[in-house]
Parts: C-alpha cells; sequence; structure tokens
C-alpha cells in the first residue's frame, strides 16, 4: 500500500470538442476503464492551470473556457490501481481539435457524447461528473 500523509488534489478534464462530443481515455491505471484525462495539481499551481497542463500532457490538445464541475474524494477505492486518497476537481473545458495525441497513461481514445460515454465501461468517478455536468444542464 502507499504510504500517504495527505490526500492528493488532483484535476480532471471533461473535454469537449466542436461537434460537442466528450474525450473519454482508456487508462491501465484504472482497470482499463474509460476516464477522462487529469492528473495532480502541482505546489504553487492554480487549479485551472493544472487542468489546461495536464489536458495537453496526455492529450497534446489546447484547451480552453475551464468551467469547475465539482468535486468528489476518492478514498483507497479498488478502482485505482494503487490504494490513494485523491481528491477530484473536476472541470468541463473546450477545444477546437479532435486530433488527439496520447501520453503513455492511455491506451485509447474515443469521443462520444454524454448519452454514449453513460453505456461504456467507464470508471464511477467520470460517471459522476457526467451525471453531474446533465443535472447542471450546462452541456448537452
Amino acid at each position: 500500500m502507499t504510504k500517504q500523509n495527505f490526500p492528493h488534489p488532483t484535476v480532471g478534464a471533461l473535454i469537449f470538442n466542436p461537434e460537442g462530443k466528450l474525450l473519454l481515455v482508456q487508462s491501465h491505471k484504472f482497470h482499463g476503464k474509460w476516464v477522462v484525462p487529469g492528473g495532480h495539481i502541482e505546489v504553487g499551481e492554480r487549479m485551472v492551470d493544472a487542468v489546461v497542463r495536464e489536458a495537453k500532457e496526455e492529450t497534446g490538445l489546447d484547451v480552453y473556457d475551464p468551467q469547475f464541475i465539482f468535486f468528489q474524494e476518492f478514498i483507497q477505492d479498488e478502482a485505482f490501481w494503487q490504494k490513494m486518497h485523491f481528491i477530484f476537481f473536476d472541470f468541463a473545458l473546450k477545444t477546437d481539435s479532435s486530433a488527439v495525441v496520447l501520453n503513455d497513461e492511455a491506451e485509447a481514445y474515443k469521443w462520444v457524447t454524454l448519452e454514449e460515454a453513460l453505456k461504456m465501461d467507464v470508471d464511477p468517478y467520470t460517471i459522476n461528473a457526467i451525471n453531474e455536468l446533465k443535472r447542471q444542464g450546462r452541456i448537452a
């Protein structure tokens, strides 16, 4: 088990292309399930800067207009490959491109509607974020 002294603040990027489709990536860190790109907030980094940086690092996409969705707690859940305590800060973002260049954290990607995403093998935290977006009615 990984030793942690405190929870890790982490950002999740729900990226939408010009067609209004959401980017999902398949990740070995989440046992092959579909998730959104994201990662740790660096010390001294603002959350909105972290989500833009992580989106670029993991997908090669330039993103803009970050809109905070909500936060979720992830406490040593089996959904992740290591027992960790994260606090996820999820954001919806836009991109003008659909040309994804994945780094080594993902095996595949798909652009899907929110309804299509909910029918896929998506991790529960991504499902929560999609459902919250739908509840808020900000992105269809």
